[in-house]
């Protein structure tokens, strides 16, 4: 859904990457210490309770992991690595947060329930991220769904924030809403994957069909048109002919007939 903002965010992060593009700073190391940073403060401030200043810190560092990707394409190092790195990072960060909250709601909250919650949240956002990333291998599409990564972290810390500041009911109020939408996207990407899936079984189909066509050609002026050629002509000129000869036998035209070629059209369907 925050897709639309990325063009905006890119121009705003942009200047601050040309000036990073100067220094020694590699975009993985950007991405390694905006993990570090988020972690180090999902673990430490929200079990004491500092909720807003641990979405503080969590917001800052995620602003530095935005960078890494910036700053890899004007320095012209964008590769598989950074991504796959980037990628497993951002797990790290998010399993902090949640397990930071989880924490808090044991040790401080005194509620088990929302605890819970919390953590459902880690294992539905793993998933929505795993199953774009599963089909993706595999050669599917299934970029769909609201509670993507930013989504999810944005509602997360949000929340997180407002709770705080001493908002009642909202930190329960976006964990419940952020496990439904997780929840809700996993389906739609599941659903997306199997319909991606089934439109290229269908192509597969139609692309054995088509190198079926010339057999089905050559089975019919093979087979046809050489019966008619070999079998009625051949009939003609060694039955008649022949009859008219004194030696022909009628025998012998039958077997022209029944020899002539039918074609064999059981070709096997790649990849059916």
């Amino acid at each position: 859904m925050l897709k639309v903002l990325r063009p905006a965010i890119a121009r705003v992060l942009t200047p601050v990457g040309q000036v990073l593009a100067r220094t020694p700073i590699t975009p993985n190391a950007l991405t390694i210490i905006g993990t570090i940073g988020m972690s180090a403060g999902a673990l430490t401030l929200f079990p004491t309770g500092h909720l807003f200043a641990g979405v503080m810190v969590c917001t800052g560092f995620v602003l530095a992991d935005m960078l890494d990707g910036t700053l890899a394409r004007i320095k012209g190092t964008t590769g598989r690595f950074g991504a796959f790195l980037d990628s497993t990072m951002d797990r790290i960060a998010d399993a902090a947060v949640f397990v930071g909250l989880a924490a808090w709601f044991v040790l401080r909250g005194h509620d088990k329930v929302l605890a819970g919650v919390a953590v459902y949240c880690l294992v539905a956002g793993a998933l929505v991220s795993y199953a774009k990333a599963r089909a993706e291998s595999v050669g599917l599409k299934c970029d769909v769904g609201f509670a993507e990564r930013t989504e999810r972290l944005l509602i997360a810390l949000v929340a997180t924030g407002l709770a705080g500041l001493g908002v009642p009911y909202v930190l329960p109020i976006g964990l419940w809403l952020l496990a439904a939408a997780s929840t809700v996207t996993f389906g739609q990407r599941v659903v997306a994957a199997r319909r991606s899936a089934a439109r290229l079984e269908a192509k597969s189909a139609e692309a054995a069909d088509g190198t079926r066509a010339p057999g089905l050609d050559r089975g019919a002026s093979g087979g046809v048109d050489g019966g008619a050629a070999g079998g009625l002509d051949g009939g003609a000129a060694g039955g008649l002919d022949g009859g008219a000869a004194g030696s022909g036998s009628p025998a012998r035209a039958g077997r022209g007939a029944s020899a002539a070629p039918t074609g064999d059209h059981r070709d096997a369907a790649s990849g059916g």
